[in-house]
């Protein structure tokens, strides 16, 4: 620095020297200041973003245009933060300028109060969430309850179909596939079976037989 404002010999030629080279001329510093200040009016926290991060980059802006020259009021600042909430601040943000005088609050002050209600929408999300989940679990347990009742209900009536399929098929139909249970045979019932049917006609003849031996 000394090198490069050696060939300035007067102490007013040597600050405009230095001005010039960090500040830039009046034009560019104005250029530079109008840039930060259409930042900061555009300025919104996001949702899901931290409120101090959100007063880390006011406060960013605000250094810079304060080191161009550019004084920014603590009520400015105050008005910014509370711009830049988003909905889900939009009660506290309405609580602070109906109750609060925003020319008198400090930035710290304000900044303070959002992140006390930052903290009671996270321990009030985290309670919405344990409930959420044990509602998800009860669904969950009551779903399957449903489907292993109803695979039961299911069965059961394609067992009563089948069985009345089975007594309105009797004597007509493809019978070959059924097998007789009195005698083993395939192709009919038991109760078209002629085996079964001698059985009983000579339990009838011993019956008959009998008073007549007596």
């Amino acid at each position: 620095m000394v090198l490069q404002i050696s060939s300035h010999t007067d102490p007013k030629k040597v600050w405009d020297g230095l001005k010039i080279r960090y500040l830039g001329v009046d034009r560019v510093r104005t250029a530079r200041i109008a840039t930060i200040k259409r930042e900061l009016e555009g300025l919104r926290m996001k949702e899901g973003e931290l409120v101090d991060d959100c007063a880390t980059k006011l406060s960013g802006l605000v250094s810079k245009l304060r080191s161009l020259g550019h004084e920014v009021e603590e009520e400015e600042m105050v008005r910014r933060i509370l711009d830049a909430m988003p909905k889900s601040f939009l009660q506290i943000v309405a609580s602070i300028e109906q109750c609060f005088e925003l020319d008198v609050m400090l930035f710290d002050e304000a900044v303070g109060r959002l992140k006390a209600y930052e903290e009671r929408l996270k321990i009030h999300g985290e309670k919405e969430g344990d409930q959420g989940q044990l509602l998800l679990v009860s669904e969950q347990k009551n779903g399957e309850n449903d489907r292993f009742y109803g695979r039961g209900r299911g069965r059961g009536r394609s067992f009563e179909r089948g069985g009345r399929g089975h007594g309105r098929g009797t004597g007509r139909g493809d019978k070959s596939n059924f097998r007789c249970y009195e005698c083993g045979a395939f192709g009919h019932y038991a109760n078209e079976c002629t085996k079964w049917k001698n059985k009983e006609q000579e339990a009838n003849l011993i019956v008959e037989e009998e008073p007549t031996l007596l």
